[in-house]
């Protein structure tokens, strides 16, 4: 096993386009590390350039401690998993596995030892005389997968392992990955466009956005302390409502009425004019089935539409919004390849309520959950950074692209 440093890389294409921009992370030795961004951030370039598939135009890749830039992808001594399996079509799945020890001329026992062990693991034994072509994609994955294990090598790489998968095998089979990392302690790099994989598989998740690394941080810390607009409004789901707010003394105007935040945040987003509240689906509820200790601030608005779940339900409460504000969302949607950041409320309700369609509600929510962000610069200006992580440059005042 071994650490990987990534200093400052950079990868520039022939007509001078960054695909990956100043980029620094370090991936303690048996870590799991997630990439995670939309289509075009860089995610996958930045791991083939780990693993020696890309060339690395600035900056330095470590590896166990000794730069490898100059070295090809076989010297690195690391073991890729892709999207689309790369298994052999005519060899077994004993043959598939073993395919690298049979590379490197290990001995028929050696072989053999391996290959079953990875085969028990991966709970392949039944298989291991099948051809690829007749198993499920869940059992193509982990073929791919033993195949990466036999080779002791140093880290794991896996570029979207999961995206030809069906929902329920996807879950299944982040589950598998989850409980292999683990037990074998071995130092992974894992490449999504989905946050789900991000926030369930990594010990840290790197979300990138056109090439600049946003943040680096746990699931929780990234979930709860966004460092900017767009963070916020990748990571969740549903995601993160976004409404314009004044800032007066400790009251927030929003288009619904006014609510109190603390002395500590209104401080921070004292004098900033107009800005964007951003508040989560589940921060809200029902005023009437709120236990009347906790605190919040309540107000009144029409509930425009009503989706019922069973034990939860979800309302929309549709509100205007400024010039200023609807163009940066309209730009964080074109960020988030298209992913709808409607101006309407998205409020999460216990099952319970009997809140319906028109009903004029009497809302609450929990405003110690509300972040303050600057429409210019998409900065989050509340943010906790004791719990956040590291929040690059990119996400701390620097202009929106």
């Amino acid at each position: 096993m071994a650490a990987i440093e990534m200093k400052n890389i950079v990868k520039r294409y022939g007509d001078g386009f960054p695909a990956v921009n100043d980029v620094s992370i370090d991936v303690a030795d048996g870590e799991f590390v997630i990439l995670v961004g939309p289509s075009g951030c860089g995610k996958s370039t930045l791991l083939r350039m780990i693993v020696g598939l890309e060339d690395i135009t600035e900056g330095e890749m470590v590896i166990g401690g000794k730069v490898v830039n100059d070295l090809a992808p076989r010297e690195r001594n690391l073991a890729m998993v892709f999207q689309n399996y790369a298994l052999y079509p005519h060899l077994s799945v004993y043959e598939n596995i073993a395919f690298p020890l049979r590379l490197a001329k290990a001995d028929d026992k050696t072989v053999d030892e391996k290959v079953r062990e990875a085969s028990r693991t991966l709970e392949l034994d039944e298989h291991l005389e099948r051809k690829p072509g007749n198993l499920s994609g869940g059992q193509r994955q982990r073929v791919a997968m033993g195949r990466a294990i036999v080779r002791d090598a140093d880290a794991f790489l896996f570029d979207e392992p999961l995206s030809n998968l069906d929902a329920k095998l996807r879950g299944q089979m982040r589950s598998e990955i989850s409980r292999l990392q683990k037990k074998l302690g071995i130092t992974t790099v894992y490449v999504t466009h989905d946050q789900t994989e991000a926030m369930t598989l990594g010990d840290r998740v790197a979300v990138l956005k056109r090439g600049l690394l946003q943040q680096l941080a746990t699931p929780r810390e990234l979930y709860g302390n966004p460092g900017n607009l767009f963070v916020a409004g990748f990571i969740g789901s549903p995601p993160m409502n976004f409404l314009p707010a004044t800032v007066t003394g400790t009251s927030v105007e929003l288009p619904f009425g006014t609510v109190e935040i603390s002395p500590e945040k209104a401080e921070r987003a004292a004098d900033k004019g107009l800005l964007i509240a951003g508040i989560r689906p589940e921060a809200f509820e029902d005023a009437s089935v709120v236990d009347p200790s906790r605190k919040g601030s309540t107000f009144r608005a029409t509930v425009d539409v009503v989706e019922w779940l069973g034990n939860e339900a979800y309302a929309y409460i549709p509100f205007e919004a400024p010039p200023e504000v609807r163009e940066q969302l309209e730009q964080l949607e074109r960020d988030l390849d298209g992913e709808a950041l409607r101006t309407q409320l998205v409020v999460g309700l216990d099952g319970s309520s009997t809140i319906a369609e028109g009903d004029e509600a009497e809302i609450w929510v929990d405003t110690s959950k509300m972040h303050l962000f600057d429409p210019a610069t998409g900065e989050n200006l509340t943010v906790d950074r004791a719990n956040a992580g590291e929040i690059s440059q990119a996400a701390t005042g620097r202009p929106a692209d």
